[in-house]
């Protein structure tokens, strides 16, 4: 994959007009765990694998706002740290919690900096946020090249598609469901990007806002009816002697 002649700074150009350096950034995406993130009404929800169990994948950001990450996690503490910064700062200003919208543009506009300045290199690192503010709750993807979208359900992270499948299937029932419903949602998701057998509050974590309530980690005892809910009934259960 490596292209010697032009991919040895982010401002270089190849005759197709690709910029490699960002392509690269990409695929350290891909290379990355699963993250799912989902809204409906009233709530959001991030739901992601953990490789290992001390890794963090989740970062609360404001009272109001949370972040997932796939790809460098390095890269994703510094931009977390940056939101953070960004968000005490307009508190401090203003008294008020920061707007998820504002603060997508900002980092999406730190994230696009180094893509246009020689002797960097773009974030490897692709983000999920969700927050809540008037318009009810929000979910923004953040891609390294400092684009941004906002979607109703979305996943990224290696394995992804076949969460996104699922999503699709059943993002038309999202806005109407609880929270418990939009939970359940983001684990079955979660399922379908695994290599495992099943999910455990130690390979995977929640977090969950709403427009009353602030975003929140899920603890494994607040995981585990979850987690019984989505697993498939035990063999015989439930069939009849006879």
């Amino acid at each position: 994959m490596f292209r010697t002649q032009y991919d040895t700074d982010v401002s270089i150009w190849s005759p197709q007009g690709r910029i490699y350096q960002i392509e690269y950034a990409m695929e350290a995406v891909k290379l990355g765990s699963c993250c799912v993130g989902l809204k409906s009404k009233t709530h959001a929800v991030l739901a992601v694998l953990k490789r290992v169990d001390t890794h963090r994948k989740i970062y609360p950001i404001d009272e109001k706002v949370g972040l997932a990450i796939a790809g460098i996690t390095a890269d994703a503490r510094k931009l977390a740290n940056f939101m953070k910064t960004e968000s005490m700062n307009h508190q401090f200003t203003y008294e008020t919690g920061i707007p998820i919208t504002k603060l997508v543009s900002k980092v999406a506009n730190k994230c696009h900096s180094v893509t246009v300045r020689v002797g960097q290199r773009p974030f490897g690192v692709g983000l999920l946020l969700v927050g809540a503010d008037e318009n009810g709750p929000r979910l923004f993807e953040m891609t390294p090249s400092g684009i941004y979208f906002e979607y109703v359900a979305h996943t990224i992270g290696a394995r992804c598609q076949a969460a996104k499948t699922y999503l699709e299937r059943h993002y038309e029932s999202f806005p109407d469901c609880t929270a418990d419903e939009l939970l359940r949602h983001g684990l079955q998701a979660l399922k379908c990007a695994t290599q495992e057998d099943e999910l455990t509050a130690s390979n995977c974590s929640i977090g969950i806002v709403s427009l009353t309530e602030p975003f929140k980690l899920l603890t494994a005892d607040d995981l585990a009816p979850h987690l019984r809910a989505i697993q498939p009934p035990a063999e015989g259960e439930g069939e009849g002697e006879g």
